[in-house]
């Protein structure tokens, strides 16, 4: 391994980047490919399978592994635990000689449950992908799938954001302002064999897998569907591997429709359609080179979950007190509503019975219909503050899960992974959080390479890290409450990201 940069520490906390290439000339690149199911069956009913898809390239005297696990985390959540990692590292580094650095391991973030042995299955799985190795031709491009997303943050008018989750409501129509963005963007890297028979096809999309009841047993969702697509069109064995890109804050499209059963298989279908169109116009070189890069950087964690849980229970307070008693309930309220709603002018009864009552200088239909109005109103005011205490109250749970961590922690800072990969034009720059995609967007604007990719979900996991205009939303959403860094992780993430692209594209 040659070292292009030694490891500095400067004034901000940041260790610049290793990058280890077999030369800066492309060199003949090797690679081989392998797949192993990690499903738990014996944990309940599975609706279909969970893979782990390991790819192993080398350069000359340099080797990359990069894995694809459908799980929902490397550690910190989930299955896997927080020793998987080295575990891995460890045991290919001493069966296989590759340097720890040069494993780089990204979960789907699906909700699958995988064995416990998934360690194991990982190194076998690597282990035969390294003995399959042969030379091949790269390719890298990109297409856009603008089907299957959307973003789950909504802006409100009074400037807020709130997010849309299925433990909670929907906030009420006439308060939402607008909808962040979303990233279309698949990014891609074909691998094919020097006969033209396809090897790998690496494919980069930034959405959460949540699209499979949990009641339909465990799943690899829509990343798992569209890579069996994939791997059934292209045949020879070839694996599909896919790469969660920067999707803390990207749903499933509909995610929270009630009319219609939730399907992960035809968005994973629409995927993997778009992506083998796309590989069958990309045009492989042999050559390439293959570049990896790894830092640490010090991310400081939250200082503010006293005062935002202070805010967030005075908030409560608020709300409680704001509920008014009412004569009616849930049985009486609906067919109420239903009636005003059906006939505003005429709820209680027919028009006759009021056109009588008004010849008869009567109004007691009339005076019952306002005394119900104001009934219905305000229980529809305390189901509008129950949603919003329920919202409230999730997000309130979390600071406060996240404080007794820190607190637990003992320190101010905690340490995150940014990993980079080069494979001939493909570039990919790595970290462990749930990056939200305006993240992603704003390194590939800055960046401005189209064939320059950002993954969160990779060599462990350290929970949401949204923008610091997110991080400071008054509104309580998951991405700003499930979260361990301060506002100031994000300019230390970007720059390190970018210095670690600029040395990948050297």
């Amino acid at each position: 391994m040659r070292l292009l940069s030694a490891p500095s520490r400067l004034l901000l906390p940041i260790i610049l980047p290793l990058i280890s290439t077999a030369s800066l000339q492309a060199q003949e690149l090797l690679a081989g490919a392998a797949r192993v199911d990690i499903t738990d069956r014996a944990a309940g009913p599975v609706n279909d399978p969970a893979h782990a898809r390991a790819l192993v390239l080398r350069s000359g005297d340099s080797t990359v592994v990069l894995v694809g696990v459908d799980a929902v985390a490397i550690g910190g959540i989930g299955r896997i635990g927080n020793g998987f990692l080295g575990s891995v590292r460890s045991e290919l580094q001493n069966r296989l000689g590759i340097a720890p650095e040069n494993v780089i391991i990204n979960a789907s973030h699906c909700h699958a449950i995988v064995r416990g042995d998934a360690a194991s299955l990982v190194i076998q799985a690597v282990k035969e992908a390294a003995g399959r190795m042969v030379p091949v031709r790269a390719a890298a491009g990109s297409c856009e799938e603008k089907r299957i997303s959307e973003n789950r943050r909504l802006k409100m008018k009074d400037g807020s954001e709130v997010d849309m989750r299925r433990a909670y409501a929907m906030p009420r129509d006439e308060d939402i302002a607008s909808v962040g963005p979303v990233d279309p963007r698949v990014g891609l890297l074909r691998l094919d064999r020097l006969d033209g028979t396809p090897l790998a096809i690496v494919y980069q999309f930034a959405c959460h897998p949540i699209m499979n009841p949990p009641h339909r047993g465990s799943s690899a969702d829509f990343p798992g569907f569209a890579s069996q697509v994939i791997e059934g069109a292209l045949g020879n064995d070839a694996v599909a591997l896919f790469l969660q890109g920067c999707g803390g804050d990207i749903n499933p499209v509909r995610y929270k429709e009630v009319t219609r059963p939730a399907e992960a298989e035809p968005l994973g279908a629409m995927l993997g359609a778009s992506v083998l169109a796309a590989v069958q116009g990309l045009e492989t070189k042999p050559g390439s080179v293959l570049k990896a890069g790894h830092a640490t950087i010090s991310l400081p964690r939250a200082a503010d979950y006293e005062k935002r849980i202070a805010a967030a229970e005075a908030e409560q307070k608020t709300l409680l007190a704001s509920l008014r008693p009412t004569n009616i309930g849930f049985k009486a309220f609906l067919p109420l509503l239903i009636q005003q709603r059906l006939a505003p002018d005429f709820p209680s009864h027919h028009a006759q019975s009021y056109l009588r009552d008004r010849a008869l200088g009567a109004d007691s239909i009339e005076k019952l219909d306002a005394d119900n109005r104001a009934l219905v109103e305000a229980y529809l005011k305390n189901i509008e503050v129950m949603e919003r205490l329920t919202r409230l109250s999730t997000n309130l749970a979390l600071l406060k899960k996240h404080l007794a961590e820190t607190r637990e922690a003992g320190a101010a800072t905690l340490d995150a992974e940014v990993c980079g990969l080069r494979v001939g034009d493909f570039k990919l720059v790595t970290f462990p959080g749930e990056l939200t995609v305006e993240v992603g967007l704003g390194i590939r604007n800055a960046f401005q390479d189209p064939l320059a990719f950002v993954s969160g979900y990779t060599n462990g996991y350290i929970f949401y890290t949204p923008t610091v205009a997110q991080r400071l939303n008054k509104g309580y959403a998951q991405e700003d409450c499930d979260t361990l860094v301060a506002p100031e992780w994000q300019a230390l993430f970007e720059r390190q990201a970018l210095e670690m692209l600029r040395k990948l594209a050297e």
